[in-house]
C-alpha cells in the first residue's frame, strides 16, 4: 500500500484587465486507500474566513496513511472578495455579477466571477461530495443547510453534527423571493442538481477567527469524512433540530437604532408574534418598529448592530420541521 500523495497546485482563476492574474491553491490529498473524492472550499465570500482556518487545521492533522479516497481543498476560493475583506467583488471588477456564490457552475467566456467559478468547477465536477463552508454573523447558531428533498445532502449535513440543520426549499418549492436573490446560483444547489451530495456549514462569526467556530469546523469536516468512509470511525452523533425555511427573516421596517429585547437567546423557540426588539428614532426617541417573529420557529440570528436602514435584517426563525 502507498502512503500518499499531497499537491499544491497554483490555479490562475481569472486575469484582470491589467493582466494581472488571480490565483488560488487548491490542496490534492490522496489517501493511501482507495475511496470517494470530497471537495471542501472556504472564503468564497472574503470576509468569511474561519473556514480558511479550518481547512488549514484539517492540513496539519489529516494522515494520508488513514485516508481512503481523495480531499481536494480550496481554502481561498475567491481571492478578490478575501483582499478587499467583503462579501462581494467592487463593482468595477464583476458589476454583472458581484457575488460569486450566484454563478454556478460559471462561464469559462462569462463576467469575472463566471470565469473564476467554471475553473474551480472542474475539481468540483469530479467530487462524490461538497462542503462550502461559509461564515455568517456573531450572533448566529452555528448551522449546516442542505437542499430540501436530496437524501444525501441531508445525511452530509446530520455528518457536520450542528445542533440546527436547515433545509432549504428549491426551484418549485421555492419562493419568489428565493429567485430574486439568484439562489438558484448557488454552488450547493448547482452541485446537487449534477448529482453531487453538497452540504453549506455556516459557522458563526466573519471577519475575526473564532476559535469555537474553527473547533465546530474542524470536527465537523472530519466527521463528514468518516461518514463517507473516508476515515476510520463513525460520525459524530448529536441531538439535531431539524428546521426549513432559510429565508425566514424579520427586517427592519423603518431606519434607527434596533434594540434587541433583552434575554433573548439564540436556539430558543420563539412563538409567532414574540417580540424581538425595538426600532426607534434617536434624535426625536420615537417608536418607529415593534420587532415581532412572523412565525413559530427557532431564533438562529440576531443582529447586535445598533444603527439600521429600512430592509436590514434584524433576526432569523427557522420553521421547526421535525
Amino acid at each position: 500500500m502507498t502512503p500518499g500523495t499531497y499537491t499544491a497546485t497554483d490555479l490562475v482563476l481569472a486575469t484582470l484587465p491589467s493582466g494581472v492574474e488571480v490565483r488560488t491553491t487548491v490542496h490534492t490529498y490522496d489517501g493511501a486507500g482507495d475511496g470517494p473524492t470530497l471537495y471542501v472550499q472556504a472564503a468564497q465570500h472574503g470576509r468569511e474566513i474561519n473556514g480558511s482556518e479550518v481547512l488549514r487545521r484539517v492540513h496539519e492533522r489529516l494522515s494520508l496513511r488513514k485516508l481512503a479516497g481523495t480531499l481536494v481543498a480550496v481554502p481561498v476560493a475567491n481571492p478578490l472578495t478575501f483582499d478587499h475583506v467583503s462579501y462581494t467583488a467592487p463593482d468595477t471588477l464583476d458589476s454583472v455579477n458581484p457575488n460569486m456564490n450566484r454563478v454556478w457552475p460559471g462561464d469559462e467566456s462569462g463576467s469575472l466571477h463566471q470565469r473564476m467559478a467554471a475553473r474551480l468547477w472542474d475539481y468540483i465536477a469530479r467530487a462524490d461530495a461538497v462542503v462550502d463552508l461559509h461564515t455568517g454573523s456573531p450572533d448566529m447558531l452555528t448551522h449546516v443547510v442542505y437542499l430540501e428533498g436530496d437524501a444525501d445532502s441531508r445525511a452530509l449535513a446530520e455528518a457536520f453534527a450542528t445542533e440546527l440543520v436547515l433545509s432549504e426549499q428549491a426551484d418549485e418549492d421555492a419562493p419568489e423571493q428565493w429567485f430574486d436573490r439568484g439562489f438558484d446560483g448557488k454552488l450547493r444547489v448547482v452541485a446537487v442538481r449534477h448529482g453531487i451530495p453538497a452540504i453549506t456549514p455556516e459557522l458563526a462569526h466573519s471577519r475575526h477567527l473564532v476559535e469555537d467556530a474553527i473547533d465546530r469546523g474542524v470536527e465537523g469536516l472530519f466527521s463528514v469524512m468518516r461518514h463517507l468512509g473516508m476515515l476510520e470511525g463513525p460520525a459524530l452523533e448529536r441531538e439535531q433540530t431539524h428546521a426549513r425555511n432559510h429565508l425566514g427573516q424579520v427586517t427592519a421596517s423603518a431606519p434607527g437604532l434596533f434594540r434587541a429585547r433583552p434575554g433573548l437567546e439564540l436556539g430558543q423557540y420563539v412563538p409567532e408574534g414574540t417580540n424581538l426588539g425595538t426600532v426607534t428614532h434617536p434624535a426625536t426617541y420615537e417608536r418607529l418598529q415593534e420587532v415581532a417573529s412572523d412565525r413559530d420557529g427557532i431564533l438562529y440570528t440576531l443582529t447586535r448592530e445598533a444603527t439600521v436602514n429600512a430592509g436590514d435584517q434584524l433576526a432569523s426563525v427557522a420553521i421547526v420541521r421535525e
